[in-house]
Formats: C-alpha cells, structure tokens, sequence
C-alpha cells in the first residue's frame, strides 16, 4: 500500500528504478547499528541501536567518524577501518535479503526496467552484500559506493551516475530509499523518489513523499503485474 499525500500522485512506469541498499535490499540496518551502538558507547559515548540509526543511518564512514570527532574529541587512530572489518565480518555472517526484494528484482528484469544501485557504503562493503545475497551480477556496472562519487549522500552525484548508468534521464527514474538522507539525494538529482518505511519515520513524513511499507507492493505501485 502506497501511503502519500494527497497533493501527489502515484508515479507510474518509470524507465529505471535506482534502489539505496542499506534497508532497501540488504537487511543490514539492525546488524550495523548493534556494532555501531556497542563500539561508539565504548568510545565514551553512551548509545543504543535505536539511537545510533536515528543519528547516524545513511551516514558514511567518513561523516559518521567526523561526527564522533566533533562529540568526542578525537577517535583512535584506525578505528573506521577496524569498525568496517567488523561490520563486514557480522554481515558476511548474518545478512538477509529485504523480504520480498528478490521477487521484486525479477518481477523488474521480467518486464525490462533497468535497475542500478546507490549506496552510500564504501565499495567493498557494498559488494560484499550484494555479492552474499547473490546479486552481484545483476548489478554489475551499475552499483555504485560513496567512493565512486565526488560527494555522497545527501548530494545528488550518485544517483544522477546511476541514472546515467541506466541511460534514463533523472526526471525518468525512481529512487527507492529507506531514509530521509538519502531521500533527500534523490529528490536534488530531480528523481521520483518513493520511501520504504516498515516503521514510522517522521524524518521521512516531513520530506511529503509517498511511501509504502511492504517491498512487494512495489512492482504494483509503478503499474506492473501485482506480485502473486
């Protein structure tokens, strides 16, 4: 069910669909806020999942250790790169698809829309879980990291490459996003953009863009075939 406001419409048949990762395809929100929430309390910052994902999801490593900096002092030195290595070791480990995102991918193919990926996670983060969740290759050349952009999320650059990527003019793609963040980088690329909230974000009811809760609804929401 797509929940919007009532001066919207519903965007129907876009050319491309430009999904986020974190949240969107891989289910990986919870296992990087546990390690997150854990390593910053030991830092001297006393923080919960809970709280770590509504400061800091959609962050970069970069823009996540500056806002530590900025509140703390100072971190280790290493210390993103020896998160990350945790972060990879657990999501290797743990990580599950978004339920209903791979129906949803094939239902796509099947009717030809282009697709392309948009993360702001580093590159080998990034293909590590598409890589798990054996996706990998249908995104290949068309996934792209934070490392491949000048400027990361909340700046438009990733998704306008990945329009281009897809070779659909920005106007003609959709941008599927789970956080207010990286909404807002697709909303600046001049992208449809619909939000994917299984639970209530008011970061993302404040951006007035339609959302819908359940990935399977999608193909149904852009004018395909219902998923059975």
């Amino acid at each position: 069910m797509l929940t919007q406001p009532e001066h919207k419409t519903t965007i129907l048949r876009p050319q491309a669909i430009l999904f986020d990762c974190d949240g969107v395809i891989a289910d990986s929100e919870s296992v990087i806020a546990r390690i997150l929430a854990d390593e910053i309390t030991k830092l001297g910052w006393p923080m919960t999942p809970e709280e770590e994902q509504r400061r800091f999801r959609g962050m970069t490593g970069k823009m996540l250790e500056a806002a530590l900096i900025n509140h703390l002092g100072a971190v280790p030195e290493g210390w993103r790169a020896r998160i990350g290595a945790c972060i990879n070791a657990a999501l290797t480990e743990e990580l599950q698809a978004v339920p209903g995102v791979f129906e949803v991918i094939a239902q796509m193919a099947r009717h030809g829309r282009k697709m392309a990926v948009a993360s702001n996670s580093g590159r080998r983060e990034l293909e590590l879980k598409l890589s798990h969740l054996g996706l990998l290759a249908q995104f290949e050349g068309r996934a792209f990291s934070a490392q491949d952009v000048t400027h990361p999320k909340p700046a438009p650059d990733i998704y306008l490459k990945a329009a281009a990527a897809c070779g659909v003019a920005p106007k003609d793609c959709l941008v599927i996003e789970d956080t207010a963040f990286g909404a807002r980088a697709g909303i600046a690329a001049g992208c449809n953009v619909f939000g994917f909230t299984r639970e209530h974000d008011p970061a993302m009811a404040e951006l007035d863009i339609p959302t819908f809760s359940d990935m399977r609804d999608l193909p149904a929401l852009i004018g395909l075939d219902p998923l059975p």
